[in-house]
């Protein structure tokens, strides 16, 4: 149930949830992408995913000094119902 609440409380808020709809779309994009994609800045932007992140909704990868974020392989069935709706 812990879990479920983490998960719930990071996609309650319009920019996370845009977050994760782009990605859901593209796949992977860097977090200069992403602030680009949802108009925000790259700091604020840097932190809704690690709010994401830590609540185990996206997963990351560095390439050079890019961060790469994605949606995590193995998910909550409470996202995928969430990520159908988008």
């Amino acid at each position: 149930m812990k879990e479920l609440e983490k998960i719930l409380r990071a996609l309650a808020n319009k920019r996370r949830l845009a977050i994760v709809h782009f990605l859901k779309k593209n796949k992977e994009a860097s977090v200069t992408e992403l602030s680009e994609a949802i108009n925000l800045s790259f700091r604020s932007t840097s932190r809704h995913l690690s709010v994401l992140f830590t609540a185990g909704v996206l997963e990351k990868r560095q390439q050079s000094i890019e961060v790469y974020y994605f949606l995590a392989g193995r998910k909550h069935p409470a996202l995928d119902h969430v990520l159908s709706l988008l």
